[in-house]
């Protein structure tokens, strides 16, 4: 057998800041990916940096980067999938992405669980970050369709979990991280569809009560809802957006030429990024303009609008590369979420980024619904805000510090998966069963073994 394929790289999240050295591994088994946990684990512990596995590198932040250790890229990891088409259930290799996925079921007639706001990510990526996707109000999180799980723990064994078969280490390991084990392969519900389009209701809201009035009245008629917010709209206009809520199209409401082939399924990039982009392409003027525009363009009420999937799950995977529009020093992605009860505080924090001109063109408000026995999933009934910024932009540091004390207060968390910034005390705050997580990680990996970056600043 060949060796396994190794490389020294620096590394970054997808925001990329925070640049961090690693040996990069690529094993091809479970078996490769044991040995090099317990290689991991005989180190000297004065001299131990660890090890972390990494998917397609879409978490923002530094969760899948391991300064001075072993990092697992397991895109090579047994990839494929086996579809149970009678009981719609897949069981994948940890490595297979979902873009994979859903170029082979769409076809056959089925759709993913749980998506997020990108289809590059692997099936480990979206059950180490417990995924949540527009249908979280009414289907939760990528967890809760997660039926078995297998896990490489330290030691090298290879542990079998599911809800009922040690749900401590399975609930431990949905949004865990990677910090609990590497995931080889899981068995998770798949959605019958009849075609590969979506059924789209629009509304331009004037403000920021005005979306949360029509999402808390109307998103149980909708399995899929997301707002557009303006956050550099101000006064009266604050927090005005336009709100988007869609079903799956049933074949009957396609134009006649798309029932031939109502499951076709082709999407691609149509543009890229430039490779080398200046400072402040993105700024509060510029970023002000196109929002302008987007909400001009949106309908006032638009109604049972006929929309490509790929457009309405992931408009950006349009253009390879876009993390590099934010100029060489990257973008931060800042995510909360804020239980119901605390709409005045979200109110608030709209408020505090209009101040400040935060320019984000991509800024996202979602319902969210009930979460999972996870102790570090993020998602908790009420909403969340999710905002990208130049990490070039004065200030910017403080101003999310004193955000993330608001939103402490107000009972909410931010989302580990996007962090790349935060301080270690307000997430422990934040997620008041850390110990108990922090229990079950010392189970199964009592020397500490498996590490991030992110685990390393955040002290978990």
């Amino acid at each position: 057998m060949a060796a396994m394929a190794r490389r020294r790289a620096l590394l970054t999240g997808w925001g990329r800041t925070s640049p961090t050295a690693a040996t990069v591994w690529r094993p091809r088994t479970a078996e490769e990916a044991a040995s090099l946990l317990r290689a991991a684990a005989r180190e000297p512990a004065a001299a131990r940096r660890g090890a972390i596995a990494r998917g397609l590198g879409r978490s923002y932040g530094d969760a899948a980067q391991c300064a001075g250790g072993a990092v697992l890229d397991c895109a090579d990891l047994a990839p494929g999938y086996r579809l149970d088409p009678g009981r719609a259930l897949v069981t994948a290799s940890a490595g297979t992405s979902l873009a994979e996925l859903m170029a082979h079921l769409l076809p056959r007639g089925f759709f993913l669980p749980v998506v997020p706001g990108t289809r590059h990510v692997t099936v480990g990526g979206a059950i180490g970050a417990d995924i949540h996707g527009k249908n979280h109000h009414a289907d939760s999180s990528f967890g809760a369709h997660v039926r078995a799980l297998r896990i490489l723990t330290p030691d090298g064994a290879h542990r079998e979990a599911s809800p009922g078969t040690d749900p401590e280490l399975f609930w431990a390991t949905v949004g865990g991280m990677g910090l609990t084990g590497v995931v080889t392969e899981a068995t998770f519900s798949v959605v019958p569809v009849e075609t590969s389009a979506m059924r789209v209701d629009i509304d331009r809201v004037p403000d920021l009560d005005a979306a949360l009035a029509l999402m808390s009245a109307h998103d149980a008629d909708y399995p899929y809802s997301v707002c557009w917010v303006d956050l550099l709209a101000r006064g009266p206009a604050l927090g005005r957006g336009v709100l988007t809520r869609a079903r799956h199209a049933r074949a009957g409401e396609l134009a006649p030429a798309a029932r031939r082939d109502p499951l076709a399924y082709a999407p691609r990039a149509v543009a890229a990024a430039p490779p080398h982009v200046p400072p402040r392409l993105l700024d509060t003027w510029s970023v002000r303009a196109f929002n302008a525009a987007y909400y001009a363009r949106a309908p006032r009420r638009g109604r049972g609008r006929i929309q490509q999937l790929s457009s309405f799950f992931h408009p950006l995977d349009a253009v390879r590369g876009w993390n590099r529009l934010y100029g060489p020093r990257g973008l931060v992605q800042y995510q909360f979420a804020l239980p119901f009860g605390a709409e005045e505080e979200l109110r608030r924090v709209v408020a505090a980024l209009a101040a400040a001109r935060a320019p984000s063109f991509l800024t996202v408000l979602k319902r969210l619904g009930p979460g999972t026995p996870a102790p570090l999933s993020f998602p908790i009934p009420g909403w969340t805000l999710a905002l990208d910024l130049p990490a070039e932009l004065p200030g910017l540091a403080a101003l999310l510090h004193r955000l993330d004390e608001r939103v402490l207060a107000a009972g909410g968390r931010i989302y580990l998966a996007k962090d790349s910034r935060a301080r270690a005390a307000a997430v422990h705050a934040m997620y008041p069963r850390l110990e108990e997580w922090r229990a079950l990680r010392s189970r199964v990996d009592p020397d500490g073994v498996l590490v991030s970056d992110l685990a390393r600043r955040l002290e978990l």
